[in-house]
């Protein structure tokens, strides 16, 4: 009990910084909002046999590949706050898609949520630093290497890059 509660903790504070469609979303697939971000999921050991996926997730991380890798262009000065904020907003989008679709097992979806915490935090710093959010967009890079060592997706490595 006192685990979730120090779980839910950090989930509150983001969810406050969140943009209302976020947070809409979010309030929505209340069932899994306790372990959005639990922080073992970044460090945790791979499981022995990957988690399966399924096509909404699959499609959906595929959607935030593209616009993370995007960023990158914001990163080196040749994209816009504007174009940046739209590029983000492809990102809230498919994390929203993702929750709304969610059918995984349940430490599947630990992992899952612990991933698309990232992505959201790193979308809210892009739409409100006064600076390219650098450490940000590293960490939604780093959770998009996370995802194919826990979930099965046979078509992530064959995916254009």
């Amino acid at each position: 009990m006192r685990r979730t509660i120090l779980l839910c903790a950090p989930l509150l504070i983001l969810a406050g910084a969140l943009s209302s469609a976020t947070a809409a979303a979010q309030s929505a697939h209340e069932g899994h909002a306790a372990h959005a971000h639990a922080p073992a999921t970044a460090t945790a050991p791979a499981p022995a046999q990957r988690w399966a996926s399924d096509a909404p997730l699959r499609e959906g991380m595929r959607s935030i590949r593209v616009a993370v890798q995007a960023l990158e262009h914001y990163e080196h000065g040749h994209m816009g706050i504007a174009q940046a904020g739209s590029t983000v907003a492809l990102i809230d989008t498919a994390v929203n898609d993702i929750f709304a679709n969610c059918r995984l097992e349940p430490e599947a979806d630990v992992a899952l949520h612990g991933l698309l915490a990232r992505f959201l935090a790193g979308a809210e710093a892009v739409r409100t630093s006064q600076q390219v959010p650098v450490a940000e967009i590293a960490a939604m890079r780093a959770a998009l290497a996370r995802y194919p060592q826990l979930f099965d997706d046979p078509a992530w490595d064959a995916a254009t890059d």
